[in-house]
C-alpha cells in the first residue's frame, strides 16, 4: 500500500474543502456588498492588455540565505540578473518590523560594484544557521485580488493589467502558522507557492512567485511570506 499517495490525496482533498469553506465565509460577509456591474468588468477586460510569453526562466528571483537568530532575523537575496547587483534583504522574525522584507541599504551606499557585493553575500551566508525545508504540499496558497488598475507602457497603445494581488499562506490541516501580504501582480494576479522553510522557532518562511514586472512580456517575481502562530 503507497502510504504517501494516500496522504496526498487526503490532503488534496482537505485543501479543496478549505478553499469552499473560505469561499462561503467569504459570500456571507460580503453578501450586502453591490455586485459588479457587467459594463465595468467588461471595461476593465476589453480596454487593458493581457498578453505574454513563457519567460519562466527570467525575472527577479528570491533565495533564503540564512538565519541570524541573534539579530532576529532571516537574510534574503534577490537576483537581478548575472550582470547585475543582487539586492540583500533582511526579513525582520520579530519586533515592530516583523514580516518586512527590508533592503540593507549601507551596503549599496558604499560599493556599488556587483562582484564586490557578491563577495558580501558569500561571505555572510558562512555564518548563518541554514533552516530545515517544508514540504510545499503540505501548505496552501490563496489569493485575492484586493485592486483592479491599468498602467501605460511607453510603445504600447493599450495599457496593461495591474492588481493588488493580496497572498495567504497557511497549512492544509488548519493547524500551524500561517501568514499573508499583498504585491503589486501585472498582467494576470497569479501567484505559485515555490518553497518553504521551516524556522527553528516553529515560524515558517515561504517564497511565492508571481508576475510581478511590466517590462513588456511581464516577468516573474518572488516575495518571502513570514508564516507565524
Amino acid at each position: 500500500m503507497n502510504r504517501d499517495a494516500k496522504t496526498q490525496s487526503a490532503l488534496v482533498a482537505l485543501a479543496r474543502t478549505r478553499r469552499l469553506q473560505r469561499a462561503l465565509a467569504h459570500a456571507y460577509i460580503h453578501r450586502d456588498a453591490p455586485i459588479p456591474t457587467l459594463r465595468l468588468s467588461l471595461g476593465f477586460m476589453t480596454s487593458t492588455a493581457c498578453t505574454t510569453d513563457d519567460c519562466a526562466a527570467r525575472g527577479h528571483r528570491m533565495t533564503l540565505l540564512g538565519i541570524a537568530r541573534a539579530e532576529g532575523v532571516a537574510y534574503v537575496v534577490e537576483e537581478l540578473g548575472e550582470l547585475d547587483a543582487p539586492i540583500a534583504y533582511r526579513l525582520w522574525l520579530a519586533g515592530p518590523r516583523q514580516g518586512h522584507l527590508v533592503p540593507i541599504h549601507a551596503w549599496y551606499e558604499q560599493c556599488d560594484d556587483a562582484l564586490a557585493i557578491r563577495a558580501r553575500i558569500a561571505e555572510l551566508a558562512g555564518t548563518l544557521e541554514q533552516p530545515a525545508r517544508s514540504t510545499t504540499e503540505a501548505w496552501m496558497l490563496s489569493t485575492r485580488v484586493v485592486q483592479r488598475r491599468a498602467l501605460r507602457v511607453a510603445g504600447q497603445a493599450s495599457p496593461i493589467r495591474k492588481f493588488a494581488l493580496q497572498l495567504r499562506v497557511e497549512p492544509v490541516s488548519g493547524v500551524g502558522p500561517s501568514g499573508h501580504t499583498t504585491v503589486t501582480a501585472f498582467l494576470h494576479p497569479n501567484a505559485e507557492l515555490a518553497e518553504v522553510w521551516a524556522l527553528p522557532d516553529g515560524a515558517c518562511v515561504a517564497r511565492v512567485t508571481y508576475t510581478g514586472i511590466p517590462s513588456g512580456l511581464g516577468l516573474a517575481k518572488d516575495t518571502m511570506v513570514l508564516l507565524t502562530e
